[in-house]
């Protein structure tokens, strides 16, 4: 067996949205299809992938390096040991060949988009979902059923108040989610602080309300808002800082001793083992949010969790950025802390499947092989054109 081609296409996210940092009206992602000579069902077998959100989409360097790397290979040099199958591990390699070290980010979006479509593609050749292929591989073969999901939200938009923003929260938790995260940085910290207050009002208890300033802070503000904040006991406080000032961090942890959460503008193990090692976070609390796909991909998470545990994390603090069924099958596969979902957000790139149902805050994981995007009616209809 070999890939035959590998094709992506840049889409729109198609969201107004905002953060403290930006907006998302321009904002895209790279949708990507790993085809292979397999036929099932009288068409090629595909793995899909899409580069989460948050970073625009990066079309020009999987074409330019990191496919016909690909392709160029042996087709024989790219597949496990039983030769039925390939081998993400062997293909991230290849793609990583001739690659100078750092400089992360200029990389490792795309590599890890191919590489998480390829992981699809390897489960669906199995006939397994990809949460169970990755818990025989990664977790001692221990398979979840469900995992525990809490919503990303929150976001600033024109005429958005207090009472849309209560309303939003009441609509979630409806829905069967139970924790609810919501943007800062944004406003005012006096204003800021009414909108965690509302919250509180609404999910009722301190550990179901997060709050994500997305890295937007200088060190008087990040200070500051620690102090504002520390009183309430949030569920954790995301990116106070910049993603690379780990200094910075570490004075933030020094004043704020409530939960942090951070990690998912970081892109590389190296970076997650000096934030680890030098942003003053505790192992006992504070929540790891690495975005699997923006990271490399799979198996380089699969390092990075064994470095993490090396420094005394457990998987139960890992909380991957990203609210997809990407993410979903991670959490599950590797027995993580739990998934972000952005329902509502994002269009077609949000949630789950689309008959997805979140109970008490859990949502039972898919018996569908792969990730399982083709139970995303809008989503695969942009993937199967790619075939």
């Amino acid at each position: 067996m070999r890939i035959t081609a590998i094709r992506e296409t840049a889409t729109p996210i198609n969201s107004t949205l905002r953060n403290a940092v930006f907006d998302f009206s321009e904002m895209t992602t790279s949708v990507v299809a790993v085809i292979t000579d397999v036929i099932r069902d009288g068409r090629p077998l595909a793995g899909f992938a899409f580069n989460s959100t948050g970073r625009y989409a990066c079309g020009a360097q999987m074409r330019e390096r990191f496919i016909p790397r690909i392709l160029k290979a042996q087709p024989e040099s790219l597949l496990d040991a039983t030769g039925d199958n390939l081998d993400p591990e062997k293909i991230l390699a290849c793609m990583m060949q001739r690659e100078k070290p750092g400089g992360h980010t200029e990389r490792s979006v795309a590599i890890g988009t191919i590489e998480v479509a390829v992981w699809d593609a390897v489960a669906k050749i199995a006939g397994k979902p990809l949460h169970a292929v990755l818990a025989e591989k990664y977790h001692g073969g221990k398979v979840s059923d469900e995992v525990q999901c809490y919503v990303g939200g929150g976001w600033y938009a024109p005429g958005k108040g207090l009472k849309e923003l209560q309303d939003e929260i009441r609509a979630r938790l409806d829905q069967g989610y139970t924790t609810m995260k919501i943007k800062v940085g944004g406003a005012s910290i006096p204003e800021d602080i009414k909108r965690v207050e509302a919250g509180l009002a609404v999910v009722g208890s301190s550990d179901r309300l997060a709050v994500d300033a997305n890295a937007g802070f200088n060190r008087a503000r990040a200070l500051s808002y620690a102090q504002a904040l520390q009183p309430y006991r949030l569920r954790w406080f995301e990116e106070p800082t910049d993603p690379l000032d780990y200094a910075l961090l570490a004075d933030v942890a020094s004043i704020y001793d409530a939960p942090i959460g951070t990690g998912e503008n970081l892109f590389s193990t190296q970076d997650i083992e000096n934030l680890v090692r030098f942003g003053g976070l505790r192992e006992d609390r504070d929540i790891i949010q690495i975005d699997v796909p923006q990271s490399y991909g799979i198996v380089q998470f699969s390092r990075t969790l064994e470095m993490l545990q090396r420094h005394g994390w457990s998987r139960s603090s890992v909380f991957p950025h990203g609210g997809n069924q990407m993410t979903l099958a991670i959490v599950g596969g590797f027995g993580l802390g739990g998934c972000e979902a952005y329902p509502g957000v994002f269009g077609i790139f949000a949630g789950f499947a689309d008959d997805a149902k979140v109970e008490n805050g859990w949502l039972k994981l898919p018996d569908r092989p792969g990730i399982g995007f083709e139970a995303q009616n809008a989503l695969y209809a942009v993937m199967r054109e790619m075939v």
